[in-house]
């Protein structure tokens, strides 16, 4: 009985120990939630899932992606602010989140104090696109145009304040033109109208813009990034195009509560990082017509600081009236 005894405390002793190492190594225990500020099938929900995946088998936790829509991702984000910051719950989360705090006067939490930037997940390239039967084939002939007949033009979004607006709105100030901004309800109804020639102009993310473009009812002028993108080799950045310095991509990243450098950020960042370089992901993304992100930790928390002074000036420039 006494070796019974002594064997099960040693088992005891060395469960503790187990946990207590998991523990040490900043690994969150049972389970994680990723909350996506979205509704279900967008691609931040499906990029989610895919890292999902990666991140529950790299930890030895089940992670569960949570859809917390709407007021344009602060709802679910504001649930994730106010959660623990043990590594249990994570926000997944694209480019609206640096661009909010430009739009909204009340946001339930602060951007930059109240979550901690894991990991840039992804990124894609927008489009500056044309309707088929618009007159000019270049960027040059498309400013030459505006400035020739200025305020005439127009170019459509998916709504005030979103990143595709934006991104027309840092056109307008860099290339030093006046065309004017047509929201819809979404990127669907504003594509719809640029197919039908209802209006001429403009930017859209890469998954949308191929389809259209390989079927010839746009035409795709030049790309946002500063390097061309892979799907679409023979077509121009636009600061190739003349417009120096643009850059304005879509982006979706990774966040866990404030969490002050604990053991359960620095492990999570880690692991993104051992993710984020593998083969099986980049060929996942490349199917949402995306590209595994490269900036993690610190380097990604200063990107998102310059993304929020970045959009902020834009949105000031433009008059974008605030909510």
């Amino acid at each position: 009985m006494e070796k019974l005894a002594g064997l099960a405390f040693s088992c005891l002793l060395l469960a503790c120990g187990g946990v207590a190492g998991a523990r040490a190594q900043g690994v969150p225990a049972g389970q994680v939630r990723i909350i996506v500020p979205f509704p279900a099938g967008g691609t931040t929900d499906i990029l989610a899932r895919f890292v999902g995946q990666y991140l529950g088998d790299k930890l030895g936790v089940i992670a569960v992606i949570e859809n917390r829509a709407g007021a344009s991702g602060t709802i679910g984000s504001e649930a994730v602010a106010k959660s623990p910051a043990d590594g249990s719950v994570l926000l997944l989360t694209a480019t609206h989140h640096v661009i909010n705090p430009s739009l909204r006067r009340n946001l339930p939490y602060d951007t930059q104090k109240d979550f901690s930037p894991i990991a840039v997940v992804a990124t894609a390239p927008n489009a500056l696109v044309v309707s088929k039967d618009f007159p000019a084939r270049s960027v040059a002939e498309l400013i030459a145009m505006a400035k020739r007949e200025p305020g005439k033009m127009s170019f459509g979004s998916s709504g005030i304040g979103g990143a595709n607006h934006l991104s027309g709105e840092l056109f307008k100030q860099m290339a030093d033109i006046k065309i004017e901004h047509i929201p819809y309800k979404g990127a669907a109804p504003a594509m719809n109208d640029l197919i039908g020639g209802h209006i001429p102009i403009m930017f859209d993310t890469l998954p949308t813009v191929l389809p259209a473009a390989e079927g010839g009812t746009i035409r795709v002028l030049a790309v946002t990034s500063l390097q061309r993108a892979a799907a679409l080799p023979d077509v121009p950045t636009l600061d190739e195009a003349g417009v120096k310095g643009f850059e304005a991509t879509a982006w979706f990243g990774l966040y866990m509560p404030r969490a002050e450098g604990n053991p359960a950020y620095l492990r999570l960042v880690r692991a993104m990082q051992e993710i984020l370089v593998t083969p099986a992901i980049r060929e996942k993304f490349a199917t949402q017509g995306v590209e595994p992100g490269k900036l993690t930790g610190t380097e990604f928390a200063g990107f998102v600081d310059s993304e929020i002074k970045k959009w902020n000036a834009v949105a000031r420039a433009a008059n974008v009236p605030q909510e």
